[in-house]
């Protein structure tokens, strides 16, 4: 799986960990796909360190991950579902 896309999907688990600098940094870089020269700008803060920040979280979230599992673990509830009736299918989705 692609890196931004499997940091992404860590994001939506684990985003709200981090302060409202962190989250508005890696969300400007990966999700409105802004530059680090253009974060930096519109912060007022070095590009060097809207870098630093991105990378803690970026390393955050693959620790959060490696110790709960919690993407894994809904990957393989999908997986296992997908394989029920569609009745029983539907409910489960609601419930996730």
């Amino acid at each position: 799986m692609d890196k931004k896309i499997y940091l992404n999907n860590l994001y939506d688990y684990y985003g709200s960990l981090f302060t409202e600098k962190q989250q508005q940094y890696f969300e400007d870089y990966y999700f409105d796909d802004l530059s680090l020269s253009e974060i930096a700008e519109n912060n007022g803060v070095s590009r060097n360190a809207v870098h630093g920040q991105i990378k803690i979280v970026e390393e955050k979230l693959l620790f959060y991950e490696e110790k709960l599992k919690l993407y894994e673990k809904s990957q393989k509830i999908k997986a296992l579902v997908q394989d029920l009736e569609t009745e029983k299918r539907n409910k489960i989705e609601e419930l996730i």
